[in-house]
């Protein structure tokens, strides 16, 4: 235990912890500069708490940094303390998490903190895909220690007290805090900078337990639970919710316990996790309203891909595909965003999206539930770019575009163009002309899709897949 009194730093890592089962490392460890009267001052663990213990019986890393200590300042050895965490982690395959109040990095120990800091850099990139990383702000987290917040792959935020930014609100041009906090939750949280805020930091750490238990450990573990849902449950209610993607996920995983990341950007494309018969998926999906307990619209979308839904989508298939975690994508989408704004990265964001599908290789499922139209289906992890199985809805449509549409292109008299917009969706655009093609495995009913997931992604289970070899890809 450290020598240093009770402080937040350590009751937040008590409380994220299980009881009793954190061990300290480096207790004893303190800054080594005098430089600038620093000798006089008191630095227990030099500001920050490092060890380990287990959520929910799995093994973590933690450190916690100390704002009662030179401000929660980074200095030298905080910074060594952490890299030697990380290759801890990285021995033994367990996941880090850091949990920041921080002042930023040490003026006193300059060119030291920074050689020190950025060995904390290369460390997180050398566990990228390795061992998962999460952070959670608590307090202050700016410049640098922001930087290092978002090379983790989940970044939390308390919404009231916590503040993240690379560069403080009142110094940027034109703006201050009281006209635009940047540096808050919902500012974060919207441009996809963070991808959970909680209320409280009770609520921080409750969520942080909850998403890591979903977790692997590391990329060669593949988390399975005991199941307590019956495997052959019935979604009658999922038809009804298929137009939020939310409330269909929910409904179709085990104990109805579904974990949404970054809700609160580019709402119309839905990321997180959900449990099938004791297994992690992770799920993609097109959202087009946003429903409340009654089912009624509070907000809705025009059903197409955004440059920002496809870079949240893309970044998420990444980390699903690093730590062997299957993929679910739920397709209902009719094209592309089209505005001017749009236009500026829309391609760039697609080919990014196309390209994280079809290279990933784990089992990868693909429901159709509504409307799967033009490229943007095919983007949308399709059987064409690599899906392992294709299911489809009974009233699900795939083909280019509407056939009302179409027909008003390919009709030269305007008198048959209703008998040619039913022709071309029997031909062209139904789920049935589809199948006959082989571009969907099976139609099925709304009311089976758990089961039929289930059965899917158990014998998709010894996937094996290889590839070219090559360093990476550049896309």
């Amino acid at each position: 235990m450290s020598n240093a009194v009770q402080t937040s730093a350590m009751a937040r890592i008590e409380s994220l912890l299980d009881d009793n089962s954190f061990v300290e490392i480096g207790a004893l460890v303190t800054r080594r500069s005098t430089d600038f009267n620093l000798s006089q001052k008191e630095a227990p663990s030099d500001g920050v708490v490092t060890g380990y213990g287990v959520i929910n019986d799995n093994p973590v890393y933690v450190y916690s940094q100390d704002a009662q200590v030179l401000g929660g300042t980074i200095g030298e050895m905080h910074s060594k303390k952490i890299v030697n965490l990380y290759k801890l982690a990285m021995k033994t395959g367990a996941p880090v998490v850091g949990l920041i109040d921080c002042a930023g990095l040490r003026l006193e120990e300059a060119s030291d903190c920074l050689a020190a800091f950025g060995e904390i850099y290369a460390s997180q990139a050398l566990a990228s895909g390795v061992i998962p990383q999460i952070t959670g702000v608590f307090n202050v987290c700016g410049g640098g220690v922001a930087v290092s917040a978002n090379m983790a792959d989940f970044t939390f935020m308390e919404e009231k007290k916590a503040s993240f930014f690379v560069n403080a609100p009142n110094t940027l041009d034109g703006n201050y805090k009281e006209k635009c906090d940047t540096g808050s939750a919902n500012f974060q949280m919207s441009c996809g900078a963070v991808d959970f805020a909680e209320e409280g930091e009770e609520a921080v750490i409750a969520k942080m337990r909850e998403l890591i238990s979903m977790l692997p450990s590391n990329n060669e573990e593949i988390p399975l639970d005991e199941c307590d849902d019956d495997l052959n449950r019935l979604t009658p209610s999922f038809e009804a919710e298929v137009t939020d993607s939310v409330k269909a996920l929910m409904d179709i995983s085990d104990s109805n316990v579904f974990i949404e990341v970054k809700k609160d950007f580019a709402k119309e494309m839905v990321v997180g996790f959900l449990k099938l018969n004791g297994a992690t998926i992770g799920a993609v999906a097109n959202r087009t309203a946003i429903l409340d307990e009654e089912y009624k619209q509070v907000e809705t979308f025009d059903g197409t891909l955004t440059a920002d839904g496809c870079k949240k989508a893309e970044e998420f298939v990444k980390f699903c595909d690093a730590f062997q975690i299957p993929i679910l994508t739920l397709t209902n989408v009719c094209g592309f965003k089209a505005s001017v704004e749009e236009e500026k990265k829309i391609a760039k964001a697609a080919a990014a999206l196309t390209y994280a599908f079809a290279n990933a290789t784990v089992p990868k499922v693909n429901l159709i539930t509504g409307k799967a139209y033009g490229s943007a289906y095919i983007s949308m992890n399709s059987k064409h770019i690599g899906a392992d199985l294709v299911f489809a809805l009974q009233e699900a449509e795939i083909g280019m575009m509407d056939a009302q549409a179409a027909a008003k292109i390919i009709c030269d008299d305007p008198a048959n163009i209703a008998e040619t917009a039913q022709k071309y969706h029997e031909l062209q655009s139904s789920v049935q002309a589809a199948a006959k093609r082989g571009y969907v495995d099976s139609i099925i009913d709304a009311d089976s899709v758990r089961k039929h997931l289930i059965y899917a992604f158990e014998m998709l289970y010894t996937k094996s897949e290889d590839r070219p070899a090559k360093k990476h890809g550049t896309v």
